[in-house]
């Protein structure tokens, strides 16, 4: 056995512009690893580095050059690869500071040592049998087009549904979550919102106290991350249950991802592997969360179908979650083909649907 790793630059396309707190998105960049056998080069497993600008502890200028390095690097190295070392390989190899690319390589390895198959965890989901709910994500935009997706979400199923506040007038906002709580109690539609750390310490608990009028499930990362004492504080006495987002990245030490958590004591945290080095640092975060009694849901991020399909995967190994943020595959009029469905507020597995990553290929710049 003789392993090689490389990449393609992937340019993923929106379908619209994607509005958040910190400005709007028209496209997306991805970094897809494939790692193959000179012996056997019919199983290639991939795995997908989608670093976010101005979000990611790996956002930096050299990343491109960073991840060829580590491909070189590990092509070098004339792995052999088992189920056991792959947690020693990521150890070793690839440094805490590029969480994105220890999840490219993890899920890329997982996949290899499945077949090549895009496969990285049997479970009752890949099989057909089981779907995974989901909350149906209404992006930042003018109170209209807000409006317009609410709309579509609420006609295809959904029964949560995640809005990112923070960019258009706080009233404005107020108003459509108004509009939506007279048509549906909460009890019928599951309400969450994500700020994006857009609220101003001074006026944080003001608005906390209004959102909570609304009835909604949780409020995600209300202010700017980096402000422990000022969050906690907030998390003991909010009346809306709060979810650490953007303060878990940068944690990379079990030691202090515990300390986190225990100090700020969040109701809730949201897991995105792309920016928490994987999917073995979710499971630290997971257990962690459990022994602390603090809920928790997973969240692609932005990833095209191939990272999508690996947090997927990851997640159906839980029972009786929460609605989870996986329904990000749809965004994008250029994503790869995949047997991932999304229907009636549900991510399934469709087996009857193929992969196609023929994209990558047409698009591939390395």
């Amino acid at each position: 056995m003789s392993l090689k790793a490389d990449y393609l630059k992937y340019t993923l396309h929106f379908r619209f512009e994607a509005g958040t707190s910190r400005g709007t998105l028209t496209e997306k960049t991805s970094y897809i690893i494939r790692l193959s056998d000179d012996e056997n080069p019919t199983v290639i497993g991939y795995g997908e580095c989608g670093p976010l600008k101005g979000l990611s502890y790996d956002d930096r200028p050299d990343f491109e050059e960073c991840l060829r390095q580590y491909c070189d690097e590990f092509t070098a190295m004339d792995l052999q690869l088992f189920s056991w070392n792959v947690p020693i390989i990521l150890n070793q190899v690839i440094s805490p500071q590029f969480p994105s690319i220890l999840f490219g390589f993890e899920t890329a390895m997982l996949d290899f040592l499945m077949g090549g198959k895009r496969i990285i965890r049997p479970s009752d989901f890949i099989s057909g049998q089981r779907s995974l709910p989901i909350n149906g994500l209404i992006w930042m935009g003018s109170q209209s087009f807000m409006r317009q997706q609410i709309e579509e979400k609420l006609l295809a199923g959904y029964t949560t549904l995640k809005l990112k506040i923070g960019a258009i007038d706080f009233n404005q906002e107020c108003d459509l979550l108004a509009m939506i709580r007279e048509r549906f109690p909460a009890d019928q539609i599951t309400l969450r919102v994500d700020a994006n750390g857009a609220f101003a310490p001074e006026e944080a608990m003001k608005k906390l106290e209004r959102l909570a009028g609304f009835d909604l499930h949780s409020i995600e990362q209300p202010i700017r991350k980096g402000q422990p004492d000022l969050l906690a504080d907030l998390c003991k006495h909010s009346p809306l249950p709060i979810a650490l987002d953007e303060e878990l990245i940068g944690q990379m030490e079990y030691v202090h991802k515990f300390r986190l958590l225990k100090k700020i004591q969040p109701q809730y945290i949201v897991l995105k592997p792309t920016l928490l080095g994987g999917l073995r640092h979710c499971d630290e975060w997971i257990e962690l969360a459990n022994r602390l009694n603090i809920g928790w849901w997973l969240t692609s991020a932005l990833e095209s179908n191939i990272g999508l399909n690996a947090v997927a995967q990851y997640t159906a190994q839980f029972k009786h979650l929460l609605p989870q943020g996986l329904g990000t595959g749809q965004l994008y009029h250029n994503n790869v083909d995949s047997p991932l469905v999304v229907e009636h507020g549900q991510l399934r597995y469709d087996l009857s649907r193929s992969w196609n990553l023929g994209p990558l290929f047409m698009d591939a710049s390395h």
